[in-house]
């Protein structure tokens, strides 16, 4: 969408577009591909690792592969934070994309506050080429992946420290829960 003041004779100016939460969503379960499982984000039990393998224009954060865990890193300024409340994704492109999972819930806040998630899935399964033995695939190889999740994005803090918490559940006997400790710098 532009805009145009019809006063100023100006160029329009475009609007600042909404980032696409299914593009993030691939790129975050390539970003955790990246990982051999002993420094994999959703098994890391302190945030010791999740400066790895990070993309400069986002910080991924990670929940646990069920149960509750409790971290602390330090993110960089200027960077917005985008993790999933709850997501699953399928290896494989013959099962097509990963179905919404319409049971599933979540919850997110920064600092007390409440933080939106929206429900996002990959259109169609996406190449993933990880490290052997990674949390994704296994495989070091490209592998056809879809997901689907209930994400957060969240623009850049400002400096200091701050606290972030997410989870969710299948609405079944599945839950995940992440509270991390950031410090902007």
């Amino acid at each position: 969408m532009t805009f145009l003041n019809p006063h100023s004779g100006a160029a329009p100016t475009p609007e600042p577009e909404a980032p696409d939460l299914a593009d993030l969503a691939a790129r975050w379960v390539s970003w955790v591909a990246r990982h051999r499982r002993p420094t994999s984000p959703i098994a890391d039990p302190s945030g010791r690792h999740a400066g790895r393998h990070q993309p400069a224009d986002v910080w991924f954060l990670a929940g646990t592969h069920g149960g509750s865990v409790q971290r602390h890193c330090v993110v960089p300024s200027g960077r917005p934070l985008f993790f999933p409340a709850f997501c699953w994704w399928q290896v494989g492109g013959g099962a097509g994309p990963a179905e919404p999972d319409l049971d599933a819930t979540g919850h997110a806040q920064l600092d007390g506050l409440p933080v939106a998630l929206t429900p996002a899935g990959s259109a169609e399964p996406f190449p993933v080429r990880g490290f052997f033995n990674n949390v994704v695939t296994m495989w070091p190889w490209s592998v056809p992946v879809s997901c689907w999740g209930l994400w957060g994005l969240i623009p850049p803090p400002g400096p200091g420290r701050h606290e972030l918490s997410f989870g969710g559940t299948d609405g079944g006997r599945f839950w995940v829960e992440a509270q991390y400790q950031i410090e902007v710098r």
